[in-house]
């Protein structure tokens, strides 16, 4: 959500000149892998960045002030987004599924997944989320699990529609689901998006093209698949993240490598 609040941008940009940036830093950046942070065509990302050195905390000395998280604080029930207030919200009911999985292919158990999107209509549930689209009374866009002794994790929700934000004229992102997993304390957190299959703002979304390889790109998107598909009732999706190693999920604060 974070993206679409971001300030203004400095110019009137069009998206022919933003597509031409992405071609040129991709061509610049041939053969790196992982997030390029310094993107210039991710217009506010310029101030946003780390420009120093990370500073490092004591692991131990963040536990003893980090909030305290107990598997037995999540509701089962909290990973259905569409039966968190009254009435059924609107828009293409789904399930989203996956694995979480270690660099070396095993299941990361007990493992606090959660997510947050916009509505069917593009539109968060945010004070600060002014796009003139409708918000849906029945949907929070919220939600959180823990991953089973197979390291899957399984939301039902709705499809998220695009959006439009300031980065430049007329600039939309593509339809997408944050993610963030707390790792085994409050110094792990992950933070990443995915994605949905041939979605046509792939090429035009400077946050998406951030990433120069397109294998890496490829790994945020989820698969469909029929067999989770329910009759009459939702479309299944699968997506799964991989912590470590050479295929691993590319997540929002990933260096340079």
């Amino acid at each position: 959500m974070t993206t679409k609040l971001s300030p203004a941008a400095p110019d009137a940009s069009s998206q022919t000149t933003i597509t031409a940036e992405i071609g040129a830093a991709h061509t610049a950046a041939a053969g790196h892998r992982g997030v390029l942070l310094d993107f210039a065509p991710y217009r506010s990302s310029l101030l946003r960045h780390p420009t120093k050195d990370l500073r490092h905390a004591d692991p131990d000395g963040v536990e003893l002030v980090a909030p305290v998280f107990g598997q037995g604080e999540v509701d089962p029930l909290e990973a259905d987004l569409t039966i968190q207030r009254d009435g059924e919200p609107i828009g293409e009911r789904m399930v989203v599924t996956g694995r979480v999985l270690d660099g070396d292919g095993r299941p990361v158990r007990r493992q606090l997944v959660e997510i947050w999107q916009a509505n069917a209509a593009g539109r968060y549930v945010h004070k600060r989320d002014q796009h003139p689209a409708p918000i849906d009374p029945a949907f929070t866009g919220v939600g959180r699990c823990l991953t089973d002794d197979d390291g899957s994790y399984r939301f039902v929700t709705i499809k998220p529609g695009p959006y439009p934000w300031r980065n430049h004229r007329n600039a939309w992102r593509p339809a997408h689901i944050h993610f963030s997993l707390f790792g085994t304390d409050f110094t792990q957190r992950l933070v990443t998006q995915m994605y949905f299959p041939g979605d046509p703002l792939f090429a035009l979304d400077p946050i998406y093209q951030a990433i120069p390889d397109q294998g890496d790109r490829d790994r945020l998107v989820a698969t469909y698949d029929h067999d989770l598909s329910e009759h009459e009732w939702l479309l299944g999706y699968r997506w799964d993240i991989v912590l470590t190693g050479s295929h691993a999920t590319w997540r929002e604060d990933d260096q340079d490598a």
